[in-house]
């Protein structure tokens, strides 16, 4: 069944009648003590909240995170902000539908940016780093689970192949910014930017829509990326255990900070730069999305939120 409505053509005063995913469902309660429902749909486009206020607890019980759901409704503005006033929303059967129309994907071509990494690895000199990454590409399951993870469910590179073309341009700036500082360990570095985000390919679940798995939300991908790191240096021999110490560091402390979720902040130099470069690589290509989202013809966007401010895009002829 073609999907003819997308997100980012949706328009206040508009008809839905159209196959998104459910990504959130949350039960709330209005003044009156009633019950009402307040929904995530999606699609390879973006987003967009919506409500239902009648047939609430039935409907709840019949639809799920993750499922294809037929929606009926229209499209109204709530504080500044597209939102779905549902009619009806009914579960669907997956097999109807194409999956590339639910979930963005990376506009890079994955195995031409796989390859490039694997080149950038055949670079290493250090013998224990070399040996770990002929493991790591020598899985075939954990390649392929590298190459579709999204890096993020919503800041930045969220969608299919997000994580690859995030790590390996991390790889490409280590190339760039190692060598400008004397004493810093190179091979170190690239290794710890290459598999800083693994634990990535378990946090999130991404089917029929990025979120978080149960692992992911109980233990973190820095926790699943050092169990994942640790399984691999089991398997090269005489592993050394400092390197394997200051690898696991690089994970750890790669927030930069405990708030960020960083158990440790950084306290190599490999660290400090891990952290500034993986800022560098997640905050520009999180703006540049938010700017792409706005009014092309305005020299300004709306407000960030979470970053506390508009962005200037230049005037316009």
């Amino acid at each position: 069944m073609p999907k003819k409505q997308f997100v980012n053509t949706l328009k206040p005063g508009e008809t839905v009648d159209d196959v998104f995913v459910l990504s959130e469902k949350n039960l709330a309660q209005k003044k009156d003590g009633k019950n009402y429902l307040n929904l995530t749909f999606v699609d390879r486009t973006g987003s967009i909240k919506a409500v239902l206020w009648d047939n609430v607890e039935d409907t709840a019980e019949q639809i799920a995170a993750g499922d294809y759901v037929m929606v009926k409704g229209s499209v109204s503005e709530y504080r500044g902000m597209l939102q779905l006033v549902i009619r009806t929303v009914i579960r669907s059967e997956a097999e109807d539908f194409a999956p590339a129309d639910f979930l963005p994907v990376t506009t890079r071509n994955i195995d031409a940016m796989f390859e490039k990494l694997i080149q950038i690895t055949e670079t290493l000199k250090t013998p224990c780093f070399y040996e770990l990454f002929k493991q790591f590409w020598s899985d075939a399951d954990l390649v392929r689970l590298l190459k579709a993870a999204p890096a993020a469910k919503k800041m930045h590179h969220a969608y299919i192949g997000g994580l690859l073309e995030h790590t390996l341009s991390m790889a490409i700036l280590v190339d760039r910014i190692a060598g400008h500082y004397t004493g810093v360990d190179r091979d170190l570095l690239l290794a710890g930017a290459i598999l800083h985000d693994i634990g990535k390919i378990r946090e999130f679940e991404f089917t029929t829509h990025i979120d978080y798995t149960s692992e992911g939300r109980l233990l973190s991908h820095i926790v699943i990326g050092i169990q994942i790191i640790d399984e691999k240096m089991r398997l090269v021999k005489d592993f050394p255990e400092e390197q394997a110490v200051l690898l696991r560091h690089l994970l750890v402390s790669h927030h930069g900070v405990r708030n960020f979720g960083s158990p440790e902040p950084p306290k190599t130099i490999e660290a400090v730069l891990l952290n500034h470069i993986d800022e560098i690589d997640s905050k520009v290509k999180g703006i540049r999305e938010f700017m792409a989202s706005e009014d092309p013809n305005a020299a300004w966007t709306s407000f960030h939120k979470l970053l506390d401010r508009h962005f200037y895009m230049g005037k316009k002829s």
